[in-house]
């Protein structure tokens, strides 16, 4: 056999340290070699020429790029001068690794296997240096959003995709830019990976991490830094004022889609490739790399929510929290799917659960502060109370959060209120089958508390066809609000129907108590009335008893213009045409009457027109002068909220 022919056979790169060890174990049986006249008492000549080849061929290619022998060797790349010769080099030390096991296992104390000790370290100190500088030279082309960007084809697709097609020049720029960020990722991770496995396999793991883990680790530690990402303590975070506070809070949930998605996503891959050859480097690397910079993304949510002071306005920037770990808990528990980085996705779930204890606290928080308001002052005019106008306000931009809620709602149900009230308010259906999510329940709780508190504020009002008047006001603004917002979907149009219809008892009874004495002044059969005198004493209790409910009902205001139309068309319907047949039948009559006019005060129009100036009362109402019974019923902003609550 030529000796080319040997050499391919024992010091091929493709065989493994193993594989090499079992094959030096059996040489002297082996069949290929007895077929070529080699046996057990020529095995020394043999393994003495195979291995002398292989040091003289190692000793040039690895004295040449020796750090400590040569200035090139000092100040140049060997995989950015000439990547085929860096391949070749580690080949070369592939094969010299071979060699010493062969050499350990035959003769451990020879000369040869001390040469072959001392070419290994100068070729690893070679490679140290090739590692560190490709690591650190490449930041650019290895952090982690080029490398997300590699590991994507879609995402690139999608981000091209949103050019004009029109606009060839600009796609294919970008193309270009994508296609050369791409190849120099590659590049670099795949030279990363063949230097890892030559350096693992040579028994220099400890020296190759050592040098990842300081370098990788350094860029995710910045790259949270550079998201605005700070590490505070439970005593920190409770000593902060709300507005800073809040403002950490915006920065944290800026950060927290570019850390997951970009920065331990694409350190992840990374790790994965370059050390692709032993699961066990590649996780307690990932580990070591990632835990600390995590670890700070993860707590800062829990730390918020068990040392900030609970109010109902502070609730929002929860909810936001939560719903920014909620949507990446999928990419969280990919990321982190090793066993070691099991504390990782448990600080995100125990953040989670905090915020949604803190949520559902400060919810019951709410509700304590509606029912124990104490405000004794009455709305002018029977309008809509301040309450009223806050507490639904709060509870629409809350619904903007119905999925949010659901989900904390359903983690941990509250004690169930619907079973001590009747089923008939919250109009759910109430089976086994089809139980009423708990966040309904929670809502349509949180609006009876409300309504509640709007009929003991009723009781304040002297005048029996007012506070009817303000209930209808009232429970119209809650109505209109829900159906202008996501509330319908959590309370349901039947509740919104149930609501409508107490609304226009409400009406029906501001109306009896308010106007039933002027139309029951009015004969049913105007034309039956005979003697002046009769008809001179009806024109006068009507003249007194609508002037009485004219002034009254004059302070009166309803905000919402359907209704009100609704109202006054009510009320005219019941008394115009009754008076205008009675104004008719006895007009005549009594113009021949010596005291006429001081009898007969009110033509028919004159009656309209007193009905239609009624419920624009000239007063404030509540925290706001007008709303309109459509779907674009004006609503405060959360900042207007978080300003200033009212309640």
């Amino acid at each position: 056999m030529p000796r080319k022919g040997m050499e391919t056979l024992w010091f091929s790169p493709k065989v493994s340290s193993s594989s090499s060890s079992s094959s030096s174990s059996s040489i002297s049986s082996s069949p290929t070699l007895s077929r070529f006249g080699f046996n057990s008492s020529s095995r020394p000549s043999f393994s003495d020429s195979i291995i002398e080849r292989s040091l003289d061929m190692a000793e040039p290619m690895i004295m040449k790029w020796n750090t400590e022998t040569t200035t090139v060797a000092r100040v140049t790349s060997l995989f950015y001068e000439n990547r085929p010769e860096a391949r070749d080099f580690i080949k070369t030390v592939n094969n010299l690794q071979k060699a010493m096991h062969f050499l350990a296992v035959d003769d451990s104390s020879s000369e040869k296997l001390a040469r072959a000790q001392n070419l290994m370290q100068m070729a690893m100190k070679r490679l140290e240096k090739e590692f560190y500088q490709m690591l650190s030279m490449n930041r650019a082309h290895l952090d982690p959003e080029s490398v997300s960007i590699r590991s994507s084809r879609t995402s690139i697709g999608s981000s091209l995709s949103e050019y004009d097609d029109d606009d060839d020049e600009s796609r294919v720029a970008n193309e270009l830019i994508v296609s050369e960020v791409e190849d120099a990722s590659t590049v670099a991770m795949t030279d990363l990976k063949l230097i890892a496995e030559c350096m693992i396999s040579s028994g220099y793991a400890k020296e190759c991490l050592q040098i990842y883990k300081i370098i990788r680790k350094s860029i995710v530690d910045e790259g949270i830094y550079r998201l605005g990402v700070e590490k505070f303590n439970s005593s920190q975070v409770h000593k902060m004022d709300w507005e800073v506070l809040e403002l950490r809070i915006q920065k944290w949930m800026n950060a927290l889609n570019a850390a997951v998605k970009t920065l331990f996503n694409g350190e992840r891959i990374l790790c994965d490739h370059v050390f692709a050859s032993s699961d066990s480097i590649r996780e307690s690397c990932f580990t070591e790399i990632t835990k600390g910079g995590a670890t700070i993304l993860f707590t800062f949510p829990e730390n918020v929510a068990k040392n900030t002071k609970r109010s109902p306005e502070k609730i929002f920037r929860i909810l936001d929290m939560y719903a920014g770990i909620s949507d990446h808990r999928p990419e969280i528990d990919s990321i982190f799917s090793f066993q070691s980085t099991v504390n990782i996705k448990t600080q995100a779930l125990t953040s989670l659960i905090k915020l949604g204890e803190y949520t559902r606290a400060a919810l019951n928080d709410f509700e304590s502060v509606v029912s124990k308001d104490s405000s004794k002052s009455t709305i002018a005019g029977g309008g809509v109370h301040h309450l009223t106008t806050d507490v639904m306000s709060y509870l629409s931009l809350l619904a903007d959060y119905s999925n949010i809620l659901s989900n904390i709602f359903a983690e941990s149900p509250e004690p169930a209120k619907k079973k001590s009230l009747p089923e008939s308010y919250f109009c759910f259906a109430d089976s086994d089958a089809s139980p009423a999510p708990a966040i309904s329940v929670k809502f349509a709780w949180l609006v009876l508390v409300l309504l509640c508190k709007l009929d003991t504020k009723a009781k304040q009002y002297k005048d029996v066809s007012l506070a009817y008047l303000f209930l209808a006001n009232n429970l119209q603004y809650v109505v209109v609000t829900v159906r202008s917002s996501n509330l319908q979907h959590l309370l349901g149009e039947e509740w919104v129907s149930s609501h409508d219809a107490k609304v226009k008892q409400f009406v029906t009874n501001y109306k009896r108590f308010g106007w039933s004495q002027v139309i029951d002044s009015l004969p049913s059969e105007p034309a039956a009335v005979e003697t002046p005198e009769k008809v001179g004493e009806i024109f006068k209790k009507f003249n007194t008893l609508f002037n009485q409910a004219q002034r009254k009902q004059s302070v009166c205001v309803v905000l919402d213009r359907k209704l009100r139309d609704d109202i006054k068309v009510s009320i005219a319907r019941k008394i115009v045409p009754l008076y205008r047949q009675f104004y008719n039948a006895h007009r005549s009559k009594m113009e021949r009457e010596r005291n006429f006019a001081p009898v007969v005060r009110f033509a028919p129009e004159d009656v309209e027109h007193h009905l239609s100036d009624l419920f624009f009362g000239n007063v404030e109402i509540g925290s706001s002068s007008s709303f309109e019974s459509s779907p674009s019923i004006s609503r405060p902003s959360r900042a207007h909220l978080e300003k200033g609550y009212t309640i």
